[in-house]
């Protein structure tokens, strides 16, 4: 979280419950089979646990997942498990409570490893748990973080930074796939790559498992190992904004065209385009920090 904050979008300006359940409907019938809700941060609309059972109600919709921040999931889990939650990610940078309230401005660490714990009693296997690593703030907690995938179904995922407005990227505080991957086949030198439960090479993590562990070990190396070639995903995000690609500036509004009128066809024809423009890689990382983009947390994971 950037130290000044971050500016709140008007409610007037997010799409409506039906809005989100008609862009998914739109998207499901074109062939896709999976949704995430991400944000900002999910678990602040009221309506969530509707849009996770309307959407549970759409046909060949095989996968309804969230990404959140952990803080309240806790409270709400059982009834998103009840309406159709299939699959949970939760962010968390680091396991020492100091650092996180550096890290995200608020207190809450232990409401997230117990959202994480929820996530776990629930069923949800894996539960997901997103670590970006940064050097210098949590690089060395990385096997820290591995040891949590001993006993229970987590899959951590180690995500390489990422250049986005507002959150102060260097090259120097990037810790490549390459090195976190050394650091813990040292420690554990039975890793070996694995294809996690329900997924496809389209998954943007490369997946590992560690012998006498539960859980796995992911890295999502999007600075130095781009997956651009096999990425299939698409953001709509809380405004009604499509983007085609995360590091993408180009940004399609769907909630206007919605609102003025357009039919499904029209729609369908607004996404097409959209993709059709989409670049075949991203900007390589010196050059991503100097593009506009907006902050990770306005796009949603």
């Amino acid at each position: 979280m950037p130290e000044e904050g971050i500016d709140l979008t008007a409610n007037d300006k997010l799409m409506t419950t039906d809005e989100v359940i008609r862009v998914a409907k739109l998207f499901v019938a074109a062939g896709v089979t999976k949704i995430r809700l991400t944000g900002g941060e999910p678990t602040v609309r009221r309506d969530l646990g509707d849009i996770v059972k309307r959407l549970r109600a759409l046909d060949g919709l095989q996968t309804i997942a969230i990404t959140t921040n952990g803080i309240t999931l806790h409270k709400k889990l059982e009834e998103l498990r009840n309406n159709g939650l299939t699959h949970v990610n939760i962010s968390l940078d680091t396991l020492v409570p100091a650092k996180f309230e550096f890290l995200t401005r608020r207190k809450g660490h232990d409401r997230v490893l117990r959202s994480i714990k929820a996530a776990c009693a629930l069923g949800f296997d894996p539960v997901k748990v997103n670590v970006v690593l940064m050097r210098g703030v949590n690089d060395d907690e990385i096997l820290d973080f591995v040891e949590m995938t001993r006993y229970d179904p987590i899959n951590v995922r180690f995500i390489e930074y990422m250049p986005f407005d507002g959150n102060k990227w260097e090259t120097k505080k990037v810790v490549s796939y390459a090195e976190a991957f050394a650091l813990i086949e040292e420690k554990h030198p039975s890793i070996r790559r694995a294809l996690l439960p329900g997924e496809d090479k389209s998954e943007v993590g490369k997946n590992f498992k560690i012998d006498n562990h539960t859980g796995s070990v992911s890295f999502v190396t999007s600075m130095t190992h781009n997956f651009c070639g096999s990425c299939n995903r698409l953001r709509v995000m809380a405004d009604g904004n499509l983007k085609v690609c995360l590091f993408g500036q180009a940004e399609t509004s769907l909630r206007d065209a919605m609102r003025a009128g357009a039919d499904d066809e029209a729609l369908m024809e607004t996404v097409s385009a959209a993709v059709k423009r989409k670049a075949a890689a991203h900007a390589g990382m010196h050059d991503l920090k100097n593009l506009k983009n907006r902050s990770m947390i306005k796009i949603g994971g």
